[in-house]
């Protein structure tokens, strides 16, 4: 099997969380990490973080690990002829994620998240995505294949540690007790979003059913833990803005 070429994106975050002179690529026991930096183990992960769920839960036994997830405020897509560097078209997408699309991906790692040893570094970034059609077009399916994404800035950092640090995603508007609707309305995301909220805050033990309104749930934040310090949060200051990469960069 081809081994999966690293993209851009992937290559800046290792090299921003990773300076020269720590070690990346480092083979520890059956895996391979991308970066050690003061004992601590990186993951940089812009895909789901469900295929790094059983191999964290063996490395948290021994070792503490930050994970490094990108959401994407603002992708442009362009689109390149295959085989060429020219480009035919670009467009800014229309998916916009925000702080609560984490759940998204989240739904499939609350096994394992929260842990002693274990940091989300949930960032919210401006990035290129690099597409090209497929040789042969499909009748299912898409007509394009990603070639390569690229990170042109760093907006917000937010480190999470604990179920507190999660609530603290939540929009401040949400009632006391509220159903998925509420947090759809509030959060202006859709529905379903919000129902995987919704599971991550009951399987990480951040809300309880508090009973019933019709047909649907309605939940409460454990009181213990919303009474808890906010997550720590690094502003532009603290992770300043990527500059725009030179078309170069780009594979």
């Amino acid at each position: 099997m081809p081994a999966v070429m690293e993209t851009t994106l992937h290559r800046q975050l290792k090299q921003f969380y990773a300076p020269e002179g720590a070690p990346q690529e480092v083979t520890l026991g059956e895996f391979r990490i991308d970066a050690v930096r003061n004992g601590e183990l990186i993951e940089i992960q812009a895909a789901s973080l469900g295929a790094l769920r059983d191999k964290t839960r063996k490395l948290l036994a021994t070792h503490a690990v930050r994970i490094v997830k990108p959401l994407a405020v603002n992708r442009r897509i362009v689109l390149r002829e295959k085989g060429t560097a020219a480009e035919a078209r670009g467009r800014l997408s229309p998916r916009h994620e925000g702080w609560l699309h984490l759940f998204d991906d989240l739904v499939h790692f609350v096994t394992v998240f929260p842990h002693p040893r274990l940091t989300l570094d949930i960032l919210l970034t401006e990035q290129l995505e690099v597409r090209q059609p497929h040789a042969n077009r499909r009748r299912w399916g898409r007509n394009y294949q990603v070639c390569d994404r690229a990170l042109t800035a760093v907006i917000e950092c937010r480190s999470l540690c604990t179920t507190a640090d999660l609530i603290a995603l939540l929009p401040p508007e949400l009632p006391a007790e509220f159903t998925t609707a509420d947090l759809a309305r509030t959060g202006a995301i859709p529905r379903w979003l919000a129902q995987r909220a919704a599971y991550c805050l009951r399987q990480t033990k951040a809300a309880e059913v508090a009973g019933k309104q019709g047909n649907a749930w309605v939940y409460r934040l454990v009181p213990e833990i919303t009474s808890a310090p906010a997550p720590r949060r690094r502003s532009r200051a603290a992770k300043p803005r990527v500059p725009p990469l030179p078309r170069n960069d780009v594979r």
